[in-house]
């Protein structure tokens, strides 16, 4: 409760008569009543254990049972600290913090391992034949939304000619895959791990494949939508820390409608996701996404256009949306996307987190699959990330103006390292190893390039086809709509490893400004490009090694690659401005970028830095420890 506090006076306004010493006393009385009252309220501890009692107070002696209880209970600066054990609930907080100071923090215990999980045990198994076996589940455990009855579904889904569901089945922390018919189960040629589920009335049944007695084995099956998850928009400053999540029957979140995943911010600002192992979404693990708009755009360009033009009529601005941290998790299995945001991700920071096993099952098709797919990453940085086996790694798409990508360590994704898909800059991308077989597919403008090592082919190719918008100065407010010429990149102090080729920009609409950059192992620079450096007399040796827990790149540079060439130091002056924006290249702040740190966060030379992402390669060893950092 917050009141206007009175002011002292001591004199009747109205007249100028002074007050009695009765008055003085009254309304120094009611000045300090006041002050306690719009004062800080001093923040409470609710403690939350598998031994606890939901009709206990939350102290650490008498705990409550769930982290919903506490959630219900907790207001601004409070904690919620979370003990030993496992708990299957849905945290769905009614409110949250007012200020990064004043913020509701939801933490596991000091060495506590606490496990959040959105699925349920089914124990009761009846062998059918061989090793499928079957269970009737009452349909009162799912509550509202049967993930068995839901299909997989939304703008941007291909379910590629059959049904899916956003139920699963897990044996032993195993996630079996869904079949497309009951038969499939039964057929003896059919992999173990299927499962198929048919809903009645009353009752679902689940018929699975497994190699082993599920009678022997711990069996859950998705039972929630999410673990972490507010119904209501704009419940600001959570800090969600420590816990090991898993298992969620999230819907597909395309950027159009509500994005709903195993833990997500809906629409919202200031959240800290921090040191937790997420896994096992039906969809996407993390969300910073979008509310739900009833409007029902069609899946087009021209119907997400209106859907960024409502998303402004709903609040979005640097004031109300974004500013989220995604850091130090550990984020797998997930059958969409490890992290997606539609607008909601803007003004964030997305940092020190290791992202594998994404999209792996390639049941179904669509967008939006990615490590990190963002729509409307204004002035977002994402930062010293480890992705892998993510299928497509990091997704900037629409609207990636002011973002930042640096220090990240790219490998073994199916499709792509990075897609740059109808942005008009000016964003930077600076100090990656992007080292899959595809590199980059840039379909942007407006982008800039600096100290990166490309072991990767490079596509590039205009779009025409698509108008997408670009905006003022760290602001979400439209400046204007363009569609893609292609170009107008920049291109600094990279090295380049066969198939990474440059020439492909040759011909490009705008013109591409390059420096610095070196060429090896074949790979082939402009034509126009003043002074690169191609060293076909050194062989690479390019490979990531795993070697006692740690992943090395073996790689080979030469010191005739800064002797004489006096490479420049990049910063918002040498990068000059975007030309569609007409903005440059600068931090989230506005003040000016200086890129004079490596990949590992050593000092360059500013006089002659070094190309590439490492300011001191060991030359003679051919071998740098790229992660852990």
């Amino acid at each position: 409760m917050k009141c206007k506090a009175a002011s002292p006076i001591l004199s009747d306004t109205s007249t100028g008569v002074p007050l009695s010493l009765a008055r003085i006393v009254l309304v120094a009385l009611v000045i300090v009543v006041q002050a306690g009252l719009t004062g800080p309220l001093k923040a409470r501890e609710y403690h939350v254990s598998v031994e606890g009692s939901n009709a206990y107070d939350g102290t650490r002696e008498r705990p409550l049972r769930t982290i919903s209880a506490a959630a219900e209970r907790a207001r601004p600066g409070d904690v919620v600290i979370v003990h030993e054990g496992t708990y299957r609930e849905r945290i769905d907080p009614p409110r949250g913090g007012t200020s990064d100071q004043q913020r509701i923090v939801y933490r596991a215990a000091q060495n506590a391992r606490v496990v959040i999980k959105g699925s349920e045990v089914v124990e009761d198994w009846q062998q059918v034949e061989g090793n499928v076996w079957k269970a009737r589940v009452p349909n009162r455990l799912f509550g509202e939304t049967n993930p068995y009855r839901q299909d997989l579904q939304g703008h941007w889904f291909y379910p590629d000619g059959r049904d899916h569901h956003t139920g699963a089945v897990y044996v032993d922390g195993t996630w079996l895959r869904e079949a497309a018919t009951r038969q499939d189960v039964f057929e003896a040629d059919k992999e173990a791990g299927l499962w198929y589920a048919r809903a009645k009335e009353e009752h679902t049944v689940i018929w699975a494949r497994v190699g082993d007695n599920p009678l022997q084995a711990q069996v859950e099956i998705n039972v929630r939508p999410a673990v972490f998850y507010p119904d209501q928009s704009g419940i600001d400053y959570i800090t969600v820390r420590g816990f090991t999540m898993r298992h969620a029957a999230a819907q597909w979140a395309p950027p159009t409608s509500e994005q709903v995943g195993l833990i997500g911010t809906h629409w919202s600002k200031g959240w800290v996701i921090e040191d937790n192992v997420i896994s096992h979404s039906r969809s996407t693990c993390v969300t910073l996404g979008k509310y739900e708009d009833s409007l029902g755009e069609e899946e087009s360009a021209a119907g997400y256009n209106r859907t960024i033009d409502h998303a402004l009529e709903n609040g979005w601005s640097r004031e109300n949306i974004g500013h989220h941290v995604v850091r130090n998790n550990e984020i797998s299995h997930c059958g969409q996307a490890g992290i997606v945001g539609s607008m909601g991700g803007a003004f964030s920071r997305i940092e020190a987190n290791v992202i594998h096993d994404i999209y792996q099952r390639r049941a179904f098709g669509g967008a939006e699959l990615a490590g990190i797919k963002l729509h409307g990453a204004i002035d977002t940085v994402i930062k010293d990330n480890h992705i892998y086996r993510a299928f497509q790694g990091v997704w900037l798409d629409w609207m990636s103006q002011g973002t930042r990508m640096t220090g990240n360590l790219l490998h073994e994704n199916d499709r792509l390292d990075l897609f740059s898909e109808v942005n008009h800059g000016p964003y930077l991308i600076d100090n990656n190893l992007f080292l899959s077989d595809l590199a980059l597919v840039d379909m942007s403008q407006g982008g800039a390039f600096a100290h990166n090592l490309f072991g990767g082919d490079i596509q590039q190719e205009p779009e025409t086809t698509r108008v997408t918008p670009f905006h003022e100065a760290h602001s979400t407010r439209i400046a204007g709509r363009t569609h893609i010429d292609g170009g107008d990149n920049r291109f600094y102090n990279n090295i380049f490893v066969d198939p990474a080729d440059l020439d492909i920009y040759d011909d490009v609409e705008r013109p591409v400004h390059t420096g610095g950059n070196v060429f090896v192992d074949g790979a082939t620079p402009m034509e126009r490009a003043p002074n690169p450096i191609v060293a076909d007399d050194v062989a690479s040796g390019l490979e990531l090694l795993r070697k006692g827990g740690a992943l090395h790149l073996q790689f080979r540079g030469a010191p005739a690659w800064t002797q004489g060439r006096q490479r420049t130091l990049i910063t918002t002056e040498v990068l000059g401005r975007a030309e569609v924006t007409d903005l440059p290249y600068e931090q989230p702040d506005g003040s000016a970028l200086r890129i004079d740190a490596d990949y590992r966060g050593q000092i360059r030379d500013a006089g002659d830095p070094f190309p590439g992402p490492f300011s001191l390669p060991t030359i003679e060893e051919g071998l740098v420890i790229v992660w852990p950092k």
